[in-house]
């Protein structure tokens, strides 16, 4: 049996640290779905499972597990970056510059909080309280990149022993997941708030897109104005984005393109976006029913899948299907959501579009996009890999500020995340495939917050204990956690009651303020739709380079006077 002794006691071997790993996770994953009070913490438990499993002295080597912890939280940021990238300068517009607004109001209250309780409980002449205060700050709003820039300040402001402030980190990082969740659930209580009504605010909001949300109509030719002009003149002249996908003249039906005639009594099936339905119909003439029996040749409605790499990217008007293909795009569905099909419109990998057409042109479309469901079971490990080479580039470049001695850095969270942000979004532009599917991006997701957890777990548990129970630890613990509480309750009221915000993108946007991963994936797991993602990306790239400037600023202006 010495083989399997060997197996828990080697920590350097290989095998060891897999196994290691492997049973923090699944330990703490069992753990996290168990249910209390009707709330349970998920993937969250893995966190104290490696805590555990660090004081009894199963562990690994510091630089392994600082690896496996920085590796899972790229991993994690980014692919949550690549999710809500195609959304999210749009979301910012919307109500982005509030959210950010209370993200900031929200780092300078913990920055507040955390001043008041050195002044209240800690000896103010001992020159290592404020560091250890530092580091608490830091563990209660669970911000390891914090922690890593204030260590670069304090060791160039004391040229002896470096105070070790990862302790008040570590004391104060478990109640800091907790009490950033159980803040955010208890506004729930305090706003009363019922999930289910927000989540069908959320589908409403979604329905009620009229920018984009298409709209099926049949009108007839009415205004004598159109009397022998061509489709492309009513298009500029009315200037509004509409598709006429068929057009019913003396009988026959047919597929009309820019050169089609419009005569008086003419019957036409738009697709248009749902805000210029009323406009459209004003001018051309009313809705009526239309019986599209009669045709010169059969049309089919098909919904075509694209999956050919050089079509990425490529807008509709560039593809000329009206005029080289004899159909028409109607519309297009982009993640579960259906867009109408403007020719500006950029398609991408895994866009579901809708042609109606001849059904021999029809098929050479879908040759020509591919319509191949196989192709997206293919990850695209390339482009997920390129973007967190250029993320953490980006994150290590250095920002010289002025009298400064430590130049700041997003680092190797914030840079990736920009970076996953600009891919998804504008990927295609250098023609890089951003698909992923949704599986695919929660099993990336979830493998790289359990391995971040369970690394943070494991290297504050081996002397966890010692410090809570010896020394100061105890009000590190209890400070802390009211440096987490108190500017999330006040914050998290402020967004629901004066801005009215969904309650599940104020769950995202503390989470984002607090850049606290467990606590978005718990958010994510009560809601359906992605508003915690999106109120979590846009606050993020914010706050990260807030607590990292602000760690720094702290520790040169206070800890160096």
């Amino acid at each position: 049996m010495e083989w399997l002794f060997n197996l828990f006691t080697t920590t350097d071997s290989v095998a060891h640290i897999a196994l290691l790993y492997a049973i923090v996770i699944a330990v703490g994953v069992y753990l996290g779905k168990i249910k209390i009070g009707g709330i349970s913490l998920g993937v969250t438990f893995v966190l104290f499972a490696g805590i555990v499993a660090g004081h009894v002295g199963f562990t690994a080597p510091t630089d392994i597990l600082t690896f496996i912890q920085d590796f899972g939280l790229i991993l994690f940021v980014f692919m949550i970056g690549m999710q809500v990238g195609p959304g999210f300068f749009e979301s910012f517009r919307k109500g982005g510059v509030t959210l950010n607004a209370l993200s900031i109001a929200l780092i300078m209250l913990n920055i507040a909080v955390m001043f008041a309780c050195y002044y209240v409980f800690y000896d103010t002449s001992n020159p290592t309280n404020l560091p250890m205060m530092i580091g608490t700050l830091y563990g209660a709003v669970t911000n390891t990149p914090g922690l890593g820039a204030a260590n670069e300040a304090l060791s160039s402001v004391f040229t002896g022993d470096v105070p070790q402030i990862a302790s008040g980190y570590a004391c104060a990082y478990p109640l800091g997941v907790l009490g950033i969740i159980g803040a955010t659930i208890a506004i729930k209580y305090i706003c009363r708030i019922k999930l289910e009504k927000e989540e069908e605010e959320l589908a409403k909001a979604e329905s009620d897109n009229a920018a984009v949300k298409p709209h099926l109509m049949h009108i007839k030719v009415t205004n004598s104005y159109l009397e022998g002009k061509t489709l492309l003149q009513v298009h500029n002249f009315l200037n509004r984005d509409f598709v006429c996908s068929r057009i019913l003249h003396e009988g026959h039906v047919s597929i009309p393109n820019r050169d089609t005639i419009f005569h008086i009594g003419d019957q036409l099936f738009i697709v248009c976006p749902e805000a210029d339905a009323e406009a459209i119909i004003a001018f051309i003439g009313p809705e009526i029913e239309v019986d599209w029996k009669k045709q010169d040749q059969p049309l089919v409605s098909k919904r075509i899948l694209v999956t050919r790499a050089s079509i990425n990217g490529k807008t509709l008007g560039q593809m000329h299907f009206s005029s080289v293909y004899g159909v028409n795009v109607t519309r297009i569905t982009r993640q579960g959501m259906d867009l109408f099909a403007s020719s500006s419109l950029s398609l991408q990998i895994g866009d579901r579009i809708m042609v109606v057409g001849p059904e021999d042109a029809v098929n050479r479309v879908a040759d020509v996009m591919g319509n191949s469901i196989k192709r997206l079971d293919a990850p695209n490990i390339a482009t997920i890999f390129v973007g967190i080479i250029i993320g953490i580039i980006f994150g290590s470049l250095p920002f010289h500020i002025p009298n400064m001695p430590v130049p700041l850095k997003l680092g190797i969270a914030g840079g990736p995340l920009i970076i996953a942000i600009l891919i998804g979004r504008y990927g295609y532009k250098v023609h890089l495939v951003t698909y992923t599917t949704t599986s695919a991006n929660m099993m990336l997701r979830e493998i790289g917050l359990v391995l971040f957890l369970a690394s943070v777990g494991i290297k504050a548990g081996a002397g966890f204990f010692d410090t809570v129970v010896d020394g100061d630890g105890l009000k590190y613990v209890y400070t802390g956690f009211l440096i987490t509480i108190i500017p999330i309750l006040i914050i998290g009221t402020i967004a629901r009651m004066k801005y009215k915000f969904n309650y599940f993108t104020i769950m995202g946007m503390l989470s984002g303020a607090c850049t606290d991963p467990p606590a978005l994936a718990y958010a994510n797991s009560i809601c359906s739709k992605d508003a915690p993602a999106v109120g979590y990306s846009t606050v993020y790239p914010l706050s990260m380079f807030l607590r990292i400037f602000t760690a720094q600023l702290i520790v040169l202006f206070c800890c160096g006077m």
